[in-house]
Formats: C-alpha cells, structure tokens, sequence
C-alpha cells in the first residue's frame, strides 16, 4: 500500500524518544459502511450483536477502554465477504451496545506488514498511554510482530495511528529458530517484578503448541525468553493465546499485571486444529516467567472451553471504569461459503461477556455484560408452570427472532434418571445421539428457540440429567438438527457436562436469540454454547419462542422471564 513518508516524529513518554512512522492514506475509497438491506431480504443480520453492514470480519483485535470509551479493533476485509484484505477496523462505544464505526486504524503500509495486518491486542501502559502490538505478514511473507501507537492522544477516539519506524520488533531468525509461518497474535503485555513487559505469542513446533515469551524494558526493544511460558504437546498451533489474572474470591476483575496469593492465572489458546477456545488454571511464577496449570488440569481439546459452540479467537481486557474483565469473541458462519457472498457478509461477534473464577476455582463463569439489558422490552413471564412430559408451551408477545429468554427450572424424581454409562464421556456425541427429538426420563427439557409453526424447524436448547456413578450429571445441548430446511448449512449440534449439583440448586438456562444467533448460558454461566443458525420459515414474524419437555417426568417451571430486544445502534 502506499505510505504518505511523511516522517513524522514523536516523543511517546515511556517509550523515549521512538522515530515512528505515519500512514495516512486511508481507506475511504474500501471503507464501505452503507446501509443494509431491509430485514425481509437480510433475515439473518443482527439486531443488537455487533457486526458491520457488509463484507468479512473476524477475530477481535485490540479491545479496551480509553478516556471512557470503548474501542472495539478487529479483523476485516473491505473488498468482500471471504477472508483476504485484511485491517484493523475500529468502532467506538459508551456503553458495549452501540457502537460507532470509524476509519480502519491499521492497514499495511510497510514491509514489515505490506502483505497483512493480522491479529494482536492492546496494552494500556504505565503513563496510561495505549500501545498496539500486531501481527504483520512481511515482503518475505513471514510472520513478525509490529508496533503502533494513536497519534493524538487527546483525541479519545483515536482515529489516526502510527506504526514503529523500528517493525519488525519482534521476527523469527536463524538463531531463535522460530516458524516463520507460526508466530502470530501477541497478547497484551504486562509487567512483572523487574518492571519490564512481557508478552507471549502464539507458535509451535511439530505439534507441540507453544507460548512465546518476549521481555522488554520500554515496549520497543524486545528479547525472546529462554522457555516460553508454557506449552503442550499434540496441541498443534496455538493462536490468539491470552493470559491473565483472576481473583481467588469474588466477581471482580483485575489489572493484566497483578500477581500473588489472592490470584490464579488463566493461560488461554485457540487451537488452530479444531478452531476451539480452550483454557486452564493455574499459578504463574512471574520470577521465573512459567505458568503451571493446576494439578488435573486437562490440556487440549477436551479440556475447558470458553464456548461450546460457535465460539473463536476469543480475548479478554479489563475495563478499569467498572473492575471487570470482559471477553470478546469472533463467531463465524454455519453457512457455505455461496450463501456468504450472496448475502454480502459474513461473521459477527458475540455480546461481551463479564468473566470471573467460579467459588470453587475450577473454572470461569461467564455472563452477558449488564448493558445489554437496557435493551429489553416487552416482559413477559411465566412462574410455577407445570411442563408435562411430552408438553410444548409457547411464549407469547415477544420478538422471536430477536429476544432474551431466562428460565429457572425445578427437577424431582431423581431417582427416575437415566443411568449414564460409563463409556459415554463425550457430551458433544452424547447430545447428538440424544438429541431434541429423542425421548428420555429427566429430559430433554428447555427452550425450542427461532421455531416454525409445526416445528419443523427449531433451535432447541435443553438439558438431560443422569444418574452417574457417584452424583447427578447434567448434560447441555443445543441441537441445530432440524434448525434449518436449507440442507447446505452446517448443523452440528453441540453440549457440554454442567458442573452443578441439580439436588440443591435450580437450573437455570438464559439465551440471547438474534435472527441467526443463539446464545445460551446454563447454570448461570457455567456452561456457555453459541450456535449459528438459518432458518427458511422460521424468519422474521413467522418465528416462534417455547418451551418444551420430551422426557417422561414432569418439569416445574419456576420462573421464566423473556423481552424482546431493541435494536441495538451499530452503524
């Protein structure tokens, strides 16, 4: 691309006295911000999730507060609805819900990124100060990790920025023996004792996923750690890795750099194999520079996930303003690539979600961010509704295609559960051979979401309970099998084991349905499953919202709550 060689100067306080690099041909003539499409002829756009009128998006980029205002960096490609082309796009919001788009931020402009500008994040510094590390695929298309900077920072949009005279800053050589096609998505950096910044980027060796950690004292000039982080054996490629704090107790979150006895630290990777968000935990010696997860912890692919569903290239930022740490996430198309091209777009990205320890510190819990409520309207409840078996209730005087649904529900009669076997220890097969359809004892009992009339076609979200060697087992799903009449759609179903003790706490389920989106939240976050999904008939007023039960047993619906959902301001 072309570069203006304006060669300006900055004087960037930490950072020195850096020789940076102006760009200022923009993009105008790509960036194509029109209004869509009526929603008779677009019955899959969104309505409040985040994405742009047209063309390809991806992975999250650099996220984060700045002077009270979110900015929103991710991947996109202004010629068309595939990948290729890529930019950082960037939109701004008050509040996570609306959002307002601007021109993209970072595009190739020099040697060091002239054949892409890929993914990375962003890191507030110690003057308060936001700094931009990102992939960029070089002349010799290797992957080298680049520097940028906004070039007013008084501006709190920060529309313009400015890239290192000094990119590459960090490369693969001879002597580091790195994959030049595997070194990408620096995380946002931190401090550790000794006051430099480390940062991990993502990379393997044969099929053993790696951690790369780099240190630096002024965020310019940076030295590749003698061990990475961590890695893993047979985990193949690790991309968009993120690594963090959270805190032993409580809901809050916590700067990138604090570290000690009140926290854990959650290694985060994007398995490039599967294109799975999997995590663990553990403690991170930051003298040392080693992250250990905790004893029994599972790495791979059967491990900890984000999302059980449609869920990728996920990454996290902690928003000082409110003491919490939000995580953002790509999700990408259950259609085929034809219908992409047709439509003009493809990928949006899931609602942010706060994040925080469970009370037993094994895994995370995620909910919606607080903000999206302010789009509720419309309430309509249900409480202490029996749900016989074989029994599909509807859910009048919302928005089917575009709702929030809560439902707690009360189970007895455990003693009537279906015996798990032992050898079924694969929730995703689990759900698929026992999916909606099939009936059981305790379940399969839920929501059957963006449902036709007759229902041959329907997203059901429901729950199973097994009697298990030693306790009660829950199985989630979210089964895509009849979701669509369109064959060409991918509609696999998904489910994971919710870890809760069904005998002492309620069950509780929350979706968040956006026209082709459905995103479920079981046990109040601890199992999460995005799926995408393409109705023909059950499309715009021809949708319909229930809630069912296939199993044997009756079910108590304690209390079910649903809004329709305010579109939400996005371009």
């Amino acid at each position: 691309m072309a570069n203006s060689n304006l060669g300006l100067f900055f004087v960037f306080a930490l950072l020195g006295i850096v020789e940076l690099e102006a760009s200022h041909h923009v993009y105008k003539h790509l960036q194509t911000f029109q209004s869509s499409s009526s929603s008779a002829n677009q019955p899959y756009r969104t309505g409040y999730h985040f994405q742009p009128p047209k063309n390809w998006i991806n992975d999250p980029n650099g996220v984060m507060i700045y002077k009270g205002l979110y900015h929103f960096f991710y991947q996109y490609n202004p010629k068309g609805a595939v990948w290729g082309n890529i930019v950082w796009a960037h939109s701004t919001s008050e509040d996570l819900v609306n959002w307002t788009p601007h021109e993209p931020a970072i595009y190739p402009s020099q040697p060091s990124d002239i054949n892409g500008c890929w993914s990375g994040s962003a890191t507030i510094l110690s003057s308060g100060k936001p700094a931009m590390l990102y992939t960029g695929i070089d002349s010799q298309n290797r992957q080298v990790q680049n520097l940028a900077i906004p070039k007013n920072l008084s501006n709190p949009y920060l529309t313009e920025w400015v890239k290192s005279a000094k990119n590459p800053l960090m490369q693969p050589t001879a002597q580091n023996h790195i994959n030049a096609s595997s070194f990408r998505d620096p995380t946002t950096a931190w401090l550790g004792p000794n006051k430099e910044w480390r940062v991990i980027i993502g990379s393997k060796v044969n099929r053993q996923g790696l951690a790369i950690l780099y240190k630096s004292k002024n965020f310019v000039n940076w030295y590749q750690s003698k061990t990475p982080l961590h890695s893993a054996d047979n985990t193949g490629m690790w991309e968009c890795p993120d690594f963090f704090p959270v805190l032993l107790h409580g809901q809050n979150g916590v700067d990138t750099s604090l570290n000690g006895p009140n926290v854990k630290h959650v290694l985060k990777v994007s398995f490039d194999d599967t294109k799975h968000d999997c995590y663990t935990i553990g403690s991170y010696d930051n003298v040392e520079d080693i992250y250990t997860p905790d004893e029994g912890s599972v790495e791979g692919d059967s491990g900890l996930r984000y999302d059980y569903g449609k869920y990728y290239a996920s990454k996290t930022f902690f928003d000082n303003v409110q003491n919490r740490r939000i995580l953002t996430s790509w999700i990408n198309e259950s259609s085929s690539a034809a219908d992409d091209i047709k439509k003009g777009w493809s990928g949006v990205h899931a609602i942010p979600r706060k994040i925080w320890l469970d009370e037993f510190g094994k895994q995370l819990v995620q909910w919606p961010v607080v903000e999206i409520e302010k789009l509720r309207a419309n309430h309509v409840s249900l409480a202490n509704k029996l749900l016989e078996g074989g029994s599909v209730i509807e859910v009048p005087g919302v928005t089917a295609t575009q709702a929030d649904v809560e439902v707690s529900f009360e189970v007895k009669d455990f003693e009537k559960a279906e015996v798990l076997e032992p050898s079924w220890t694969n929730p995703q097969l689990l759900c698929t051979r026992m999916g909606a359809s099939v009936i059981g004892s305790l379940g399969p009992f839920g929501l059957l979401v963006l449902a036709s009339e007759g229902l041959k076609e329907r997203t059901a979200v429901f729950f199973r309970i097994f009697k298990g060697h030693t306790k009660y087992v829950v199985l989630m799903c979210s089964d895509q099998s009849r979701s669509s009449l369109n064959q060409d759609n991918d509609m696999t179903t998904y489910g994971a084991f919710l870890d809760v003790d069904i005998r002492h706490h309620k069950l509780s389920l929350r979706s968040l349905i956006d026209h082709s989106i459905v995103e479920s939240f079981g046990g109040g976050g601890k199992v999460c499953i995005t799926s995408r999904v393409y109705p023909t008939l059950a499309i715009n007023e021809a949708a319909h919202l229930y809630a069912f039960n296939n199993g044997n047993q009756s079910i108590k619906i304690l209390e079910l709550n649903a809004w329709s959902m305010k579109t939400a301001k996005i371009n």
